[in-house]
């Protein structure tokens, strides 16, 4: 390498010469790893960056040549000053090189719609839909998608802004297009990979790329068993519950045991694969091509084939739950059913009837009941069988199959009709806690909507805490007697009255039907309140009578209506405090009335079609 002797005056010549060869040695090693070595030639040169020969002030006043040619030049300059023409000390890393400008967005913010969801038709308040003229544009009242955009991970990005410009006559839609800028300081400033803007299309198989696919995928198992051990699965956590949609295992010897429940696939045929799944009851129907002299011998017949399985109780577990077969029921040629007690597994037979050959013990019905656990246990499992015959002229067998899951140590909720009220069924009520919660129900369907109780001796206190339920349809009129010695408080007695008259927890909904849920509020109807006071004037009112009146109508078809409850009103009555003396008698009573508000059904008829017919301009020719 050969550096200029020349310096300032002061230094010595050698020094400099070193510092110079140092300092560019440094540089060149950085900028690429190959060195140039005296004995190089021109060709040499072209495919290098710099040669020893050249020192930086010569790199730096490098000019074009009449005789050189593009790749010459190309080759020439170093890379080092491509990118900057800045010098950098020695010594300090090489700063990253700069990508070009960020490729063109694959797709184009404003040719993109979100809210278009109706092909070829215009979608309300959709300023971006392409299917909206300016007609409907007029008649929006705002932008559902004011602003769409791209990747939010770059930091400045094309954006297409819509709005609405509702004071014009008439109201148009304002469309603009500006460059949106990332506030946040962790963004993407520019993209250099190009195939990360969109998805790559992928291969699709043919005769010439098979081969190479199946290699590149790891090929493909034709059994559901491998030969080998499977590291992963053995690695991965066993399951200790069965989770929803997980099919129920059984005990074999192999990983894929599933109690099978047959359904129809692509026809009415039967399909003997498909796994029953936890907590997802299915009913299915289907038919079974049968043969009569083959009929003992296939196992989608037989009794044993559904009730021999063990269910794991719980996902690759050893403990098993047997099935136990509940009910057997066999049905005659005339579809008459039969009990059978103790009959234990009975298997099909053939049987010859004179010239006709019958098939006994056949398997029509089959019905699955299974128990489990709030911990996702299989805790019980039963079988309900329907048994029957069929002759040699039938080659098509109907077959019914079904499972349901049934909670453990859970009881029933009650329920006053299904849907609509039934008359002397208690009405359904229950609390509101806070706005938008569900509805909170005692566990006791009486208690949840009740008035007071009457007895012989007409006591109030006697009857304290003794309630009757509001029964559907019932109009019921209760009261007692309340007497009162000395002096007691006014205000302290009209609170001890309400108590009596309104009980312990006076609901604030009652359901509209009889089977509403506690979620679905929109199916309960609020109580209204209301207060009456009498007229004359005293110092304290003291309530007397609580009237419950409910309306309700009858919903759905005229052949099959539904009592529907649409209003709850409780009104208390007050009168004045009555005059002081040693003994005073306040009568107390309670009063429900059901009302039906049914509008008159009318039976509806369509309107009659209007034949829109036009004859030819000459029909009546020559005689008109």
């Amino acid at each position: 390498m050969l550096c200029s002797a020349m310096g300032p005056r002061g230094f010595p010549p050698l020094l400099l010469v070193l510092l110079s060869c140092c300092a560019s040695a440094s540089t060149q090693a950085v900028a690429t790893p190959a060195v140039a070595t005296p004995a190089m030639t021109q060709e040499d040169l072209n495919s290098t960056e710099a040669t020893p020969a050249m020192t930086q002030e010569d790199l730096n006043s490098t000019e074009a040549t009449p005789d050189m040619t593009q790749e010459d030049l190309n080759s020439t300059t170093p890379a080092t000053l491509r990118t900057s023409g800045s010098p950098r000390t020695p010594g300090t890393p090489r700063a990253p090189e700069l990508s070009g400008p960020r490729p063109t967005p694959v797709t184009d913010v404003a040719a993109l719609c979100v809210c278009d969801l109706l092909p070829a038709r215009c979608d309300v308040n959709c300023c971006c839909d392409p299917d909206c003229s300016p007609t409907d544009f007029s008649v929006f009242s705002a932008c559902s998608v004011p602003v769409v955009m791209g990747d939010r991970q770059f930091c400045s990005q094309k954006a297409a802004v819509y709005s609405m410009n509702l004071t014009a006559d008439p109201p148009h839609r304002v469309f603009k297009l500006i460059d949106q800028i990332n506030p946040s300081i962790f963004c993407i400033h520019i993209s250099n990979y190009k195939p990360a803007l969109s998805f790559a299309n992928p291969e699709v198989p043919n005769e010439d790329n098979f081969d190479r696919l199946i290699q590149a995928s790891g090929g493909f198992a034709l059994s559901a068993t491998s030969n080998g051990p499977s590291t992963a699965t053995s690695d991965a956590p066993q399951p200790t519950k069965y989770e929803y949609g997980v099919p129920l295992q059984t005990a074999g010897t192999s990983s894929g045991s599933f109690l099978r429940l047959p359904s129809p696939l692509m026809s009415s045929l039967c399909t003997d694969e498909n796994p029953a799944a936890f907590l997802v009851s299915q009913a299915f129907e289907c038919s079974r091509r049968v043969d009569i002299e083959e009929c003992e011998q296939v196992e989608a017949l037989s009794m044993a084939h559904y009730s021999s399985p063990a269910i794991l109780r719980v996902p690759n577990s050893t403990t098993q739950v047997s099935i136990k077969i509940q009910s057997v029921l066999y049905q005659s040629l005339n579809h008459t059913l039969t009990r059978l007690e103790g009959s234990g597994v009975l298997r099909p037979s053939l049987v010859s009837t004179g010239q006709d050959r019958l098939c006994s013990n056949v398997v029509l019905e089959v019905k699955y009941s299974l128990l489990y656990t709030a911990t996702g246990q299989i805790w019980e499992a039963g079988l309900s069988l329907v048994l029957g015959t069929f002759s040699s002229t039938v080659t098509l067998l109907q077959q019914k199959f079904e499972i349901h899951f049934i909670q453990h140590d859970t009881k029933p909720v009650p329920r006053s009709g299904n849907p609509g009220y039934r008359v002397g069924l208690p009405l359904a009520a229950g609390f509101q806690p806070q706005k938008g919660s569900g509805i909170i129900q005692t566990t006791n369907r009486q208690e949840q909507f009740t008035i007071l109780h009457s007895t012989g001796k007409q006591d109030c206190l006697a009857s304290e805490g003794l309630r009757d339920p509001v029964l559907f349809g019932y109009n019921v009129q209760s009261g007692c007697q309340l007497r009162l010695t000395g002096t007691i408080p006014c205000e302290l007695l009209a609170q001890k009255i309400q108590g009596l008259l309104r009980g312990q927890a006076f609901p604030d909904y009652v359901a509209a039907f009889g089977n509403s849920r506690a979620q679905d509020v929109q199916d309960w109807v609020p109580v209204r309140y209301v207060t009456h006071s009498s007229n004359m004037k005293g110092p304290c009112q003291l309530p007397v009578a609580l009237g419950i009146e409910v309306k309700w109508t009858k919903y759905g078809s005229l052949l099959n209506p539904q009592a529907r409850i649409v209003n709850v009103t409780a009104q208390l009555i007050s009168i004045p405090e009555p005059l002081p003396g040693p003994e005073r008698t306040i009568v107390i009573s309670t009063t429900v009335t059901f009302v039906d508000v049914s509008a008159p059904a009318e039976a509806g008829f369509r309107a009659p079609p209007t034949i829109n017919a036009r004859l030819p301009f000459s029909f009546f020719f020559p005689f008109v």
